[in-house]
């Protein structure tokens, strides 16, 4: 049977019942059709979930115990050039699909798009809202953090510490899923846009710490790539392993 899941955020939930937002309310009585009494899954985006009854009036839902997602092996972050709405829509679904843990926009010198802080933060907002849909379809317990774009120095600024970098950009090196490589907490994807990234900012990653890394003979599409980047360290360090 379909799990029937909706994502309700952690302050939304106490002393076993999770509120329901207007939106949350909407998608079960109205899209999905429930009755009170039904079945449902409560995810909260930070790694628990529980299992739920809708109430009486629509108003909140009746939990029960608690179920903490499985450790990841390693969490993988990708930092992606911004790029047309439809682009970046797509790569934070997928990403969110493949399990990363966070995705960070930030503005590249060949960046088409140009957004300025308010848009940032309307974009960054809508990215959010497609994770939690993404979360919710694919059954994950956690939403990845999608921070609003930001410059580069600052997006590389922003990694955890001790996270093993890579930036996809031709002529690095192949990461071969058996390729000996140190073990880390955390690891990162920079990829570039269309066009690809400037040597300036390749060798601004590069003093962050970051190593070169190919994708492969053919030249892919930056949303392609991006996609390509989180799966190859997911499958290497990840939890597609």
């Amino acid at each position: 049977m379909t799990v029937r899941r909706v994502h309700l955020p952690a302050e939304r939930i106490a002393a076993g019942r999770a509120a329901l937002t207007d939106e949350a309310r909407h998608y079960l009585r109205d899209v999905l059709r429930l009755l009170p009494g039904d079945a449902v899954e409560v995810f909260d985006g930070a790694g628990a979930a529980y299992d739920a009854t809708v109430g009486d009036r629509f108003e909140a839902l009746v939990l029960g115990a608690r179920r903490e997602a499985a450790a990841v092996a390693a969490r993988v972050s990708l930092l992606f050039a911004l790029s047309k709405g439809e682009k970046m829509d797509l790569v934070v679904q997928k990403a969110t699909e493949l399990g990363a843990s966070a995705v960070a926009p930030f503005a590249a010198e060949r960046s088409v798009v140009r957004l300025d802080a308010e848009k940032g933060a309307e974009r960054a907002d809508r990215w959010r809202r497609i994770a939690a849909e993404a979360a919710r379809q694919c059954g994950r317990h956690d939403v990845p953090e999608v921070r609003p774009p930001a410059p580069l120095a600052a997006a590389l600024a922003a990694l955890p510490p001790g996270a093993v970098k890579y930036v996809f950009h031709p002529g690095g090196a192949p990461l071969a899923v058996d390729s000996p490589e140190p073990e880390a907490a955390a690891y990162v994807a920079v990829v570039g846009p269309e066009g690809g990234l400037t040597e300036a900012e390749v060798q601004a990653c590069e003093r962050a710490g970051a190593r070169r890394a190919a994708l492969g003979p053919r030249v892919l599409r930056a949303e392609t790539a991006a996609i390509v980047a989180v799966t190859l360290l997911q499958a290497r360090f990840g939890d597609l392993a």
